[in-house]
């Protein structure tokens, strides 16, 4: 006759197979392939699942488009230096005489920093007067000052300089080596010269987007646009707020892959075959090659032209597959392109499952034989 004892812990080992069994117990990374397909539209489920091919591959195709409106495009480059109210000026003016009009005994030289264009366009000069700017260049006010002073004093020679300030000047900020106020000046009167001013860019130049506000208006391009389409480098106004950002861009890998995270875009286009290069791969002793998904919320128009119809309204789930054991797997998988806040997913091999049910019997069993001979042992002892 079997002991109680025994009868009972096998009970306990059965229960806990037929469980294991069951895969109510076995712990994985996601739903399988079978699961994705069972929610498919075609059974009934929520989301469209289609199979990449080439004609998916550019039906999907569809990049941020980023580029200058003709507004911004078509406005033509400021005249040299011009001056206009609310600008800074700088002055320097040299006397060719000890004691002079404005310098003192030690020094011929007299510095007016900060001297600022009026509301009417006029500046104050001592001994010169209310002098016009606006309208004017710096040489122009220069010759216009040197008359004046040259009536009271021999030889003077003054120099003209245009400071950041409240008139024709720009703000830069964000990821540049130096934020501040710049003037328009000859020298940067357009785009890509004004961030070479402020030092340049402080990040990867791939993934660098700027944005220029005038007024009420916005516009953003890519920052090696600049360089590969020159009318892109546009011409700057008065006022205008130049902001250097990264590209916000980013997917989400999860699954069998090297790394389960929020992954940034670290170039323009980005294909799924990169994207899953970016976090590590696929894990060699657990995915599935077989069962690659990138889930997106396509736009309706780009859902119609995947799924060849035409009587789709409103955002639509979409399940891409990619087959990388397929001869040309791994093209298809290069020319699909990534998405912003797309999800990649890969299932873990059915060999893994396995794997989990054979170790977790193993270790029941080996629990069962424990249990068993701890009970052995008990009845032994009374």
């Amino acid at each position: 006759m079997i002991p109680r004892h025994s009868r009972w812990a096998r009970s306990v080992a059965l229960l806990a197979i037929a469980s294991i069994l069951a895969g109510c117990a076995l712990p994985r990374v996601g739903p399988n392939k079978r699961e994705l397909y069972a929610g498919s539209v075609q059974k009934e489920g929520d989301a469209f699942v289609v199979t990449v091919n080439d004609r998916v591959t550019r039906a999907t195709a569809v990049q941020p488009a980023l580029g200058f409106t003709d507004e911004f495009r078509n406005a033509g480059l400021l005249g040299s230096d011009m001056i206009s109210s609310g600008d800074t000026l700088g002055l320097t003016i040299w006397e060719n005489v000890d004691d002079g009009l404005l310098a003192g005994e030690a020094t011929n030289q007299t510095l007016l920093d900060e001297v600022q264009v009026d509301g009417s366009g006029f500046i104050f000069v001592p001994y010169a007067g209310r002098i016009k700017a606006a309208g004017n260049t710096p040489e122009g006010v220069r010759r216009i000052i040197t008359e004046k002073l040259e009536q009271q004093t021999p030889d003077p020679q003054v120099e003209v300089r245009r400071l950041a300030g409240n008139g024709s000047t720009v703000s830069i900020s964000g990821a540049v080596s130096g934020q501040g106020v710049y003037p328009i000046e000859a020298p940067t009167r357009t785009l890509s010269a004004m961030i070479a001013s402020a030092g340049g860019i402080a990040i990867e130049p791939e993934v660098a987007q700027i944005t220029v506000i005038r007024g009420d208006q916005r516009s953003k391009v890519w920052f090696q646009d600049l360089f590969k389409h020159p009318q892109f480098d546009i011409a700057l106004r008065g006022g205008d707020r130049i902001l250097v950002e990264a590209d916000t861009r980013a997917y989400t890998a999860l699954g069998a892959t090297g790394a389960q995270a929020r992954v940034t875009f670290e170039t323009q286009t980005l294909s799924a075959l990169e994207a899953i290069a970016q976090v590590g791969g696929l894990t060699t002793s657990a995915a599935d090659p077989t069962g690659v998904f990138v889930l997106r919320n396509e736009p309706a128009e780009v859902a119609n032209q995947v799924l060849g119809r035409n009587d789709l309204q409103g955002a639509q789930r979409l399940i891409y597959v990619l087959d990388l054991t397929k001869p040309n797997g791994m093209f298809m998988a290069r020319d699909f392109a990534v998405r912003d806040d797309d999800t990649i997913y890969v299932t873990e091999a059915p060999f893994t499952q396995w794997s989990k049910v054979i170790g977790a019997l193993t270790g029941t069993l080996g629990a069962v034989g424990s249990i068993s001979t701890a009970s052995s042992t008990l009845s032994g002892d009374f």
